[in-house]
This record gives structure tokens, sequence and C-alpha cells, in this order.
């Protein structure tokens, strides 16, 4: 296994094939593209946050109820089974 960390093992660039190489930097570039991708949608999400909360929206409640959404309707059910018995047990209900 080689070492990046500057040991003998460091694997020198040219025991990467030629195909090898440009095969990692599309590799790379892809990568980088989404991460991009992904910070200009997670500003979009911001800004519609935004714009929910200037109508007079909860955006806490707003992303409790995204999460909600997201889980499987049977193992959301059984969440709010257990949540039920545990705020009983803790007398709060």
């Amino acid at each position: 296994m080689p070492d990046f960390g500057g040991g003998e093992e460091v694997v020198a660039v040219q025991a990467l094939t030629q195909s090898a190489q440009e095969r990692l930097r599309q590799i790379v570039a892809r990568i980088e593209r989404l991460e991009e991708e992904k910070a200009g949608i997670a500003a979009d999400i911001k800004d519609v946050y935004g714009e929910a909360k200037s109508a007079g929206y909860d955006t806490k409640v707003l992303r409790k109820v995204i999460a909600i959404r997201k889980q499987d309707r049977r193992e959301r059910a059984e969440m709010e089974q257990v949540l039920d018995l545990y705020m009983v047990a803790l007398g709060e209900v």
C-alpha cells in the first residue's frame, strides 16, 4: 500500500499509465464540478428558506417538515410510536 506521507513507498506520477493519469484528471474535475454545483444548490436552498422566513413561515419547523417527508412512512410511524413511549415514560405527555 502506498504511503502518501513522504516515505519510501510514495508512488511517482510516472508509475501511472497515461490513460490512468487522464482518467484520474477526469474524475477529479468531475468531483470539483459537482462540488461547485452542490454549493450553488445549497445557496439556492438558503435563499428559499429566506423567502419562507420573510413570508412568515417558521424555518425550523419547515426544515423538520422536509426531514420528515424524506422518511419512509412506516419508519416514521415506528419512530413516532417510540417517541410517544419515551415521552409518556418521562411524564411529558
